[in-house]
């Protein structure tokens, strides 16, 4: 390409060069030979250069596109730009830039002007450092609507404009964001805001209003219960209106659902002013009232629901319940909007909006954050983009030196990962606040994309109402002591617009607290719910034992069977694939017995085929770990995927089967939002081994064991969890059986261990039929899944019933049995093929499938033919510390006669799951067998 000088400083100074410089100068050759040939925003860019270049000895596409210029302009000649002139022009070009990049650096942000956001000023954004001096200011440049739409314009005005856009009370951060078009758009949307009125006089009223509810309920709880926990938002309280204007906002653009999740700070300011909980209920939870059954948690982890008014039209509102785990919620409600959205068949992803707030420490801090935005375009876990909002009070509990929160200029750089925009915006100024509020709402509308909007406030108080803060940040709670509230900013400044009379603002706050001694809702918008539509109320006051219907007729099984064995002729299988898939073909033509991958894929195709839909997630779960499930048939010619669960008939549920990314905490909060929304999809998390679920323990411990205590959320997730003794070290043998079962308390979830492909079946179909809707742990095999033992007819799929217990399946004498073993799992066939080869008949084994609820009647009447033996073991690989024995040993001595002891057999008690070298794995897998066999 012939050098082109303005190009050329364009190009070395632009943050697009580097890596993209030959990109782009390829671009600049077709624009040259063709400007019509490539993007508006490329061809707006160059047409901004000066035409230097002369035509005579130009590059011949610069000469042609020279040419085509003067036969559109009927010239016979163009005219050429002096080159000083054009230099002067690039370094126009060049100060534009600079505020675009870097004008955030500089913007009034901080009400506080506290001393961490002073940053030493910005060169690039004087124009002296471009080169310019105080008598180029009135200089009129030609910058063909390069920035605000103008063709011409002074240095002096455009400095002042560009400060005015990019160092007010908005800071942007959008260049890091590759896409043109919608950088293009980030900066049109603030560049059009200039000099031109944004909000109406009865708006800004509204938005007064609502700085005046958050700061009257605080204050009002401040002085009714003082020294109670409320986390208030005071300091932040411009958050209320950016909820209020995006719900409104966003409503407008056609959105019907918006899922929310927050941690504790300013959550019952959010309760009460938007989404409409009484405030009287409220009252009545800071003074200890409390009703029903459940436990319950703490008032500022409460979620709520409403539905909200937007014009003509209905928003339905759900806060997400939160413990104090912070982040961890976000996930959570980003699977309970894809439910939504999938329940909506809202395939555009416009109708439900994901709305998460963060801390500015935590969004920084917490691991579970940057897991969530990797999931934000992930096929199986995108919900269009959400509008993450950070409340940025500059302080962590007591940390607020930058130095010690995070290693970034912002909290928010980690959302540069996934190139989201960021708009930085002064808590202070509640109209800023406001634009914010409508620009992300339409930035995610347009691009189903996340975007974060870092509310730069501060906290009034302590960390709590009981912290004294001057103890740790004297400076900054100096200034903050001083320093008037948002509302007083504000009505200060509608008082001096002349919007509103200062007797005017006055009234507001006394009719705002008149409204909570009355005990009403404080929010117009609120509206009754219709509660008749709710799909939950199905599933009440139902427990484990609940009937259902476990039969499936034999001829319409094998008419499944066989659609879940096809693909298209045209699919080239790896072999390995093809052989399983012949298998599946001999299993339901009886020619050979079921193994797990199909007893599990019939699962699904019987629920499928009664309109149950099914969600299937994890690390590998198409495929599986263990080369079994083979749900997905990948074309070994194109790569392309096919699916039979899919393609039953055109009636059947809905299957969805993805290949998680590499994360347990937030794929697993994802699918337990998603499982809390949706009670009739069975919806299933598969660690890809068991232990691997220990990433995920906050969600575990948090929300499936204790979600439904704490907060009344059912949920009928289940966690399929890889377990078994087989060499492969501490981290691939061991689920933590154990850490499950200390969680079990008053029914809250089961823990199932099916040792048969016909268990599994009869398991899951149970979990999905049944009207009980609880988390099923289920201790998934590894070895077991080809074990040439544990297979099943198809008589015992069709016509059987999950088991809890199992008894001898030997024709053993029972008046010869002389000891009885217990276990559960993989370890039973280690037993049975090593009592088989000593020809014992004096030993009985049972199994017991359910390990919670303990099944009392059905373990008893398993134990019934022996009711004469005194000698009872529980048998288990896990060492002693571990499994089931410690949690579960005082249920098993319930069941066995009085008086009579029951032993251990297993390995000893270790610090680590399992040992690391296969002959020791081997002698003490062959001891613990020795144990439970001989007498």
């Amino acid at each position: 390409m012939q050098p082109n000088k303005a190009f050329e400083e364009w190009l070395a100074t632009t943050a697009l060069g580097g890596a993209n410089q030959a990109y782009i100068e390829e671009l600049y050759e077709r624009y040259l030979d063709d400007p019509h040939s490539i993007d508006e925003s490329w061809k707006t860019t160059f047409d901004s250069f000066p035409k230097s270049t002369v035509v005579e000895q130009a590059h011949s596409p610069v000469r042609d596109y020279f040419r085509r210029l003067a036969r559109e302009n009927n010239a016979e000649t163009v005219t050429v730009i002096d080159p000083e002139a054009s230099a002067k022009l690039v370094k126009v070009l060049q100060f534009i830039n600079a505020y675009r990049f870097r004008g955030h650096l500089e913007a009034n942000l901080d009400p506080l002007n506290y001393y961490r956001w002073k940053v030493s000023s910005v060169p690039e954004l004087d124009y002296r450092y471009h080169g310019f001096t105080e008598q180029d200011l009135n200089e009129t440049f030609n910058i063909n609507h390069y920035v605000y739409q103008r063709d011409t314009i002074t240095l002096a005005e455009l400095n002042d404009m560009l400060k005015e856009t990019y160092c007010g009370s908005i800071g942007l951060e959008f260049m890091h964001v590759q896409d043109m078009e919608q950088k293009m758009w980030l900066q049109n949307k603030l560049e059009s805001r200039l000099n031109q009125p944004l909000f109406t006089h009865q708006e800004k009223i509204n938005f007064l209003n609502e700085l005046t509810a958050a700061d009257g309920l605080e204050r009002y709880l401040g002085a009714k219960f003082p020294g109670a926990k409320r986390f208030s938002l005071e300091g932040s309280d411009a958050f209320i209106p950016l909820m209020k204007e995006i719900i409104r906002h966003a409503g407008k653009q056609g959105v019907k659902d918006i899922v929310m999740g927050m941690a504790h700070r300013g959550r019952l300011n959010m309760l009460v002013n938007v989404l409409g909980k009484k405030p009287e209920d409220l009252f009545d939870e800071f003074a200890g009232k409390h009703s029903g059954d459940r436990t319950g948690d703490v008032k500022y982890h409460q979620g709520f629901s409403s539905d909200f008014a937007v014009e003509d039209n209905l928003v339905h509102l759900t806060l997400a319940f939160n413990p104090s785990h912070l982040e961890i919620v976000s996930p959570v409600v980003i699977g309970a909007v894809r439910s939504r959205q999938t329940k909506r068949n809202d395939l555009e992803r416009a109708q439900v909006l994901a709305v998460t707030v963060h801390g500015d420490s935590a969004v920084a801090g917490q691991g579970v954050v940057q897991e969530t935005l990797n999931m934000s375009n992930a096929r199986g876990y995108t919900v269009g983009g959400t509008i993450r909002i950070v409340i940025n009070n500059q302080i962590g509990f007591t940390t607020s030196n930058p130095n010690d929160t995070r290693s970034t200029e912002y909290c928010t750089d980690i959302a540069k990962m996934i190139q989201a925009p960021i708009i930085h915006v002064n808590g202070d100024d509640p109209e800023a606040v406001a634009f914010a509020a409508r620009m992300a709402v339409e930035y995610r509308s347009l691009f189903k994309r996340d975007i974060f909007i870092d509310l730069i406030s501060y906290r009034r108080h302590g960390h709590n109402e009981a912290d004294e803060p001057l103890a740790t940040q004297p400076m900054m709670y100096s200034i903050i002591k001083k320093h008037p509230t948002p509302r007083k900013v504000y009505a200060d400044r509608l008082v001096a617009e002349g919007v509103l009379s200062e007797e005017q603002t006055i009234e507001m706050m006394n009719l705002y607290r008149d409204a909570l001694d009355n005990g009403d809702r404080v929010v117009t918008e609120w509206r009754e719910m219709d509660t008749a539509k709710m799909d939950w109320l199905q599933y009440l006051n139902y427990d484990w034992t609940s009937p259902y219907e476990n039969t499936f007729p034999k001829a319409r099984f094998s008419t499944l069977a066989k659609r879940v064995c096809e693909y298209p002729e045209s699919l080239r299988a790896h072999p390995r694939v093809e052989k399983i898939y012949n298998d599946r073909k001999a299993m339901y033509q009886e020619e050979k017995l079921f193994d797990w991958g199909m007893a599990e894929t019939m699962a699904y195709a019987t629920l499928l085929d009664e309109g149950v839909n099914v969600r299937l997630s994890g690390e590998d779960a198409g495929r599986g770990t263990f080369f079994h499930r083979h749900a997905v048939v990948h074309n070994q010619n194109d790569g392309t995927g096919y699916v039979p669960l899919t393609h039953l008939h055109a009636n059947q549920g809905r299957f969805e089967v993805w290949d998680s990314v590499l994360s347990e905490e937030a794929v697993l909060a994802f699918e337990y939002g998603y499982a809390t929304t949706d009670p009739k999809t069975l919806t299933i998390w598969e660690a890809q081994f068991g232990d691997f679920a220990n990433g995920a323990q906050i969600v575990i411990d948090q929300f499936i064991s204790s979600g439904e205590q704490k907060w009344g959320r059912m949920c009928g997730l289940v966690m399929l969890l890889p377990h078994g003794y087989e060499g492969q070290g501490p981290e691939h043998s061991s689920a933590r059986l154990e850490r499950y079962l200390q969680l079990c308390a008053e029914q809250n979830m089961q823990v199932c261990i099916p040792s048969t492909p016909a268990q599994v079946y009869h398991m899951l179909r149970r979990q999905a039929l049944r009207k009980m809707r609880r988390p099923l742990i289920a201790i998934s095999p590894k070895s077991l899944l080809r074990h040439p033992l544990a297979v099943s007819t198809l008589e015992e799929l069709t016509n059987g019933e999950f088991q809890t217990v199992i008894g001898e399946v030997d024709e053993l004498d029972p008046k010869g049995v002389k000891r009885v073993v217990l276990c559960s799992g993989k370890v039973y066939y280690d037993l049975l093929e090593q009592r088989r080869a000593n020809h014992q008949t004096d030993v009985a084994i049972i199994r017991i499938e359910q390990l919670y609820p303990y099944p009392h009647e059905d373990v008893k009447k398993a134990l019934e033919p022996y009711t004469h033996v005194k000698d009872y073991v529980w048998c288990q690989e896990e060492p002693l510390n571990q499994g089931a024995w410690y949690s579960s040993k005082h249920n098993f001595e319930s069941s066995i006669p009085d008086g009579v002891k029951l032993n251990y057999a297993g390995r000893p008690a270790s610090a680590s799951p399992a040992v690391g070298y296969m002959s020791l794995h081997t002698k003490q897998q062959k001891q613990l067998v020795d144990d439970a066999l001989t007498l």
